[in-house]
């Protein structure tokens, strides 16, 4: 059993990697709330809060929480409909409701949902940043917080999006453009080059932004038509006097309680943040290098608070975010105190140097997004899915085509209704039979896999085996199956690789087919 570590037993080597994460969640903060309509210190605010109070009250160690992209598409339609102080009421209102779930114990959830449809949802949020993203990486930024992102706009039947990016293009500006194609290959670099993949402590972003910063001001001192002008920058509002940064603040609606769009939008938010957060942290729990579990419900606890403390103040909503999560991890981070620190270092920046973020180019920060974009919606995605087999690609490439097409509550919905739809041809059979014997060797438990197992199944078979006593033998047998939905075979192989490992347990698989890619075979583990 690994042993706990105490908020405050790694003190040096949390405030480096918290250092780490700070650079890397400072750029995404900015960009993330501007490709959402807001003002950018709602990002900022978001990060702090994300850091400092989330993080501490987290049921994860490693977890780092903060604006997330996956809820750009949310957020922007929201800002767009009611205005941003009763966006903010929704804002509460989702950490309320989040609130609820943590306490109902419904950190479980992310179990239903088919890893398809999860995978589709998150490539169409991949596809949506980047087509809002584009316009800025050539220099349209002109009413960015409901122009050329209006709803009503995107809707004219003359015109509609491509239409509109065709007419963005007559605002092109050769500087914007220099510095996209720089910082996309900056990006680029840091992904694919081997020594700068080494490189820890300076994350691709931040050179991205130091870069873009540093190639205006070479334009402007030399008076170079390139020259990105105060209108394509970061708009950060710079405080004189304490008094002034307070009024930076935005105080929620609390009139919108009677319309009906902000509980909906509310709803929303607190479903597909709280997704996002639990699948979040199962992703950080294996890459923990400590093998630590974390508490669903307290991290929706967590959750939950931070955005009651974002709405009202001004802040958009958050997630825990994989992103910061793997760089706090592969930064050496070892408890909690890893992700407060990047949101104490998050408040330092943007109450003593805001001049110097506002030097930022907004075309690095579409980079950065556009970048997120790529990796969410790779084309390595698509086949992963393609060769998961029917039953995994088209609940995936409908949810793709509906989440991008209509909306993303509504293209998830379609999405589940397509993996329902399939798991209703089958027959709905006991996932499996249970029975022990008792051996001179010791304890054996036989798991017999019925003829259908879907993801419907998952939740009770992943109960079973993570009840399963210590050294004993399993025998699972999948001699009568026809169909093993892929995240139950998913939950099968981590369990053979890790969790029996961890109870060392014998595994034994038997007449699995060759499609399911599990040769029958003794897993013993031994301490």
């Amino acid at each position: 059993m690994i042993k706990n570590h105490s908020m405050f037993s790694s003190i040096k080597t949390d405030a480096l990697s918290g250092l780490v994460v700070f650079l890397v969640a400072l750029p995404l903060c900015l960009g993330i709330a501007v490709a959402s309509g807001a003002p950018p210190f709602a990002g900022i605010i978001t990060g702090v809060i994300g850091g400092i109070i989330v993080g501490i009250l987290s049921g994860s160690n490693v977890s780092v929480s903060g604006p997330a992209a996956g809820l750009i598409a949310i957020v922007l339609a929201a800002v767009t409909n009611l205005g941003y102080e009763t966006f903010l009421l929704t804002v509460v209102l989702a950490g309320v409701f989040q609130l609820i779930l943590g306490f109902a114990k419904a950190g479980s959830i992310s179990s239903y949902f088919p890893s398809g449809v999860i995978e589709g949802m998150l490539t169409a949020i991949g596809i949506i940043i980047i087509k809002k993203e584009l316009p800025h990486a050539i220099g349209y930024d002109i009413g960015h917080e409901g122009d050329f992102y209006s709803y009503e706009l995107l809707d004219k039947a003359d015109q509609g999006f491509f239409g509109e990016l065709i007419h963005s293009f007559n605002y092109a500006h050769n500087g914007i453009i220099l510095v996209t194609i720089i910082s996309l290959a900056i990006l680029i670099a840091f992904n694919k080059v081997a020594f700068l993949k080494k490189i820890k402590a300076i994350p691709g972003a931040l050179v991205v932004v130091i870069v873009g910063i540093l190639l205006n001001e070479l334009f402007r001192a030399t008076n170079s038509p390139l020259l990105i002008t105060d209108e394509h920058l970061v708009k950060l509002p710079i405080s004189s006097s304490l008094t002034e940064f307070i009024a930076q603040f935005r105080l929620p609606d609390f009139s919108g309680f009677s319309n009906p769009t902000v509980w909906i939008t509310a709803v929303t938010i607190a479903a597909v943040a709280s997704i996002e957060t639990l699948l979040c942290i199962e992703a950080g729990d294996k890459i923990d290098p400590l093998k630590r579990y974390s508490s669903a419900n307290t991290e929706l606890k967590a959750q939950g608070i931070g955005n009651i403390l974002a709405g009202l103040i001004g802040g958009i909503p958050m997630t825990s975010v994989i992103v910061r999560t793997s760089a706090n991890v592969n930064a050496g981070a070892k408890t909690k105190l890893s992700a407060v620190a990047h949101g104490i270092f998050l408040l330092m920046a943007v109450v003593l140097i805001p001049g110097l973020l506002n030097k930022i180019p907004m075309a690095c920060l579409a980079a950065i997004l556009i970048m997120i974009g790529l990796k969410l919606a790779s084309p390595k995605v698509f086949l992963h899915m393609w060769h998961a087999g029917k039953f995994q690609f088209i609940p995936f490439i409908v949810t793709v085509i509906a989440v991008v097409g209509i909306d993303l509550l509504k293209g998830v919905g379609i999405g589940l209704l397509v993996s329902i739809f399939y798991i209703l041809r089958g027959n709905m059979k006991l996932a499996y039979y249970f029975k022990k014997k008792e051996h001179e060797t010791g304890e054996t438990i036989h798991i017999d896999l019925a003829q259908e197992v879907s993801f419907l199944n998952k939740a009770a078979i992943k109960q079973t085996l993570s009840h399963l006593p210590r050294n004993c033998k399993v025998i699972i047998n999948a001699a009568n199956t026809v169909y093993i939905d892929y995240d139950v075979l998913e939950l099968i192989r981590d369990f053979v690789n890790f969790g029996a490992k961890d109870k060392n347990i014998e595994v034994q698989l038997t007449n699995f087919k060759e499609a399911y890619k599990m040769e029958d075979a003794h897993h013993v583990y031994s301490d």
